[in-house]
């Protein structure tokens, strides 16, 4: 309607009325033509009615006969752009074709292409309702017209070919709804895997969004705070200046190799690593990071042997809560504590705070990131204020699962 407000021919009827199309299908002007299927079918109806012309007693074939049978051979060529008009031109050129008297054949074929094309088009009425009118003017041709229609002398037809026929009709039906039952499981089928894709496309975005935020976050926290202090004493004691431009720059350059290790994990999709991904086993390292950046860490207790994947998460979490003590607690002291048992691995850090007042640039997204490292290996994360002062994280994350999953 939009088309036609602005002055132009509106779609709903390029074709004609909107119920001889297709609902909802603006691609029907690009349809093809099926001019190749439709010739070579109609070149075999026209053969095989000739054929069995000459096995019947019956009006000979003449021009219009053949002109009956053209026109019901060759309107499917339009079945996918006019599946409806299709269905009800083929069945009466049909109908008309048998009430003149002309031989039996395989002009029937012509009905049944146009009614399966009309019902997996989604034309079920349509399609059912043209079968019907044919198999009913031909039940009354043969029944009750038949001696004022050609062939003279023709006798009337028997219930149980009326049945038959009738039988036949119906194949046709269910053929045409099994093909069209299948078309739309294949189509949801697609819709499916479209959606698994799209869910899985989320999924690694996020995963690659949580792996550089906590990668940067730390080694810019570091970044900052030894840049402060290197400001801060550069004119009255260079010395310890220089230690901490020292300790920019191996801050910076560690994070640099852990962004290009998820860069190229990204350009080379499907390839292994090149170096192993983090875990609890370079949990000193961290330690000592967060020590330059006058951060004090107690670590108790050993870090077991663990999956891949819950190793790398552990160590992110433990990671993104000491940034989080540089960042935003005034404390100069930190605790991590490791403790597992044969299901489960349980990390606590803990500050004894106050909170800085200030976050340092932060954007909110440390927290909920070990929330879905957490979710995703069918673990928690608990974090919050502790009674006796300080903030407090405790992640409970599953020690024995299947990574494939």
């Amino acid at each position: 309607m939009e088309a036609e407000q602005a002055g132009g021919p509106s779609h709903r009827w390029r074709y004609g009325p909107l119920w001889w199309n297709r609902p909802d299908c603006p691609e029907t002007d690009r349809v093809r033509l099926p001019w190749r299927s439709t010739l070579l079918f109609t070149a075999f109806v026209l053969a095989g009615t000739h054929f069995a012309a000459q096995n019947q007693h019956r009006v000979r074939l003449d021009g219009v006969a053949v002109a009956l049978v053209l026109a019901a051979s060759l309107l499917p060529l339009w079945r996918q752009r006019h599946p409806v008009p299709v269905v009800f031109g083929t069945a009466a050129a049909a109908l008309a074709y048998l009430a003149l008297g002309y031989p039996y054949g395989p002009v029937f074929l012509t009905v049944a292409v146009a009614c399966f094309s009309a019902v997996v088009a989604g034309r079920r009425r349509a399609a059912w309702a043209a079968v019907g009118l044919l198999w009913a003017g031909h039940a009354l041709v043969a029944l009750r017209l038949y001696r004022s229609l050609p062939p003279a002398g023709d006798g009337r037809t028997s219930v149980t070919q009326e049945i038959v026929i009738a039988t036949w009709v119906l194949a046709i039906v269910a053929l045409s709804e099994l093909a069209r039952v299948r078309r739309e499981q294949w189509a949801r089928e697609r819709a499916d895997r479209a959606r698994a894709a799209g869910r899985r496309a989320d999924e690694e975005r996020l995963r690659i969004a949580r792996e550089l935020h906590d990668v940067l976050a730390h080694s810019i926290s570091v970044v900052n705070v030894q840049a402060g202090v290197g400001l801060a004493l550069l004119d009255s004691d260079p010395e310890q200046a220089r230690t901490a431009l020292t300790t920019i720059k191996a801050a910076s350059k560690e994070a640099l190799g852990e962004v290009r290790q998820v860069l190229d994990t990204l350009r080379a999709p499907g390839a292994a690593p090149r170096t192993p991904a983090p875990g609890l086993g370079r949990l000193p390292e961290l330690v000592e990071q967060a020590a330059t950046a006058g951060l004090t860490v107690e670590v108790e207790g050993e870090p077991p042997r663990l999956p891949p994947g819950a190793d790398l998460a552990a160590f992110r979490i433990v990671q993104e809560a000491l940034t989080n003590v540089v960042r935003h607690s005034g404390s100069r002291h930190a605790r991590v504590r490791l403790a597992h048992d044969s299901g489960a691995l349980r990390l606590r850090i803990d500050d004894d705070g106050p909170a800085a007042g200030t976050d340092a640039g932060g954007s909110g997204n440390g927290l909920a990131g070990m929330r879905e490292r957490a979710a995703a290996l069918g673990g928690t994360v608990e974090a919050g204020p502790r009674p006796d002062g300080g903030f407090r994280v405790l992640a409970v994350l599953p020690t024995r699962f299947r990574e494939d999953l």
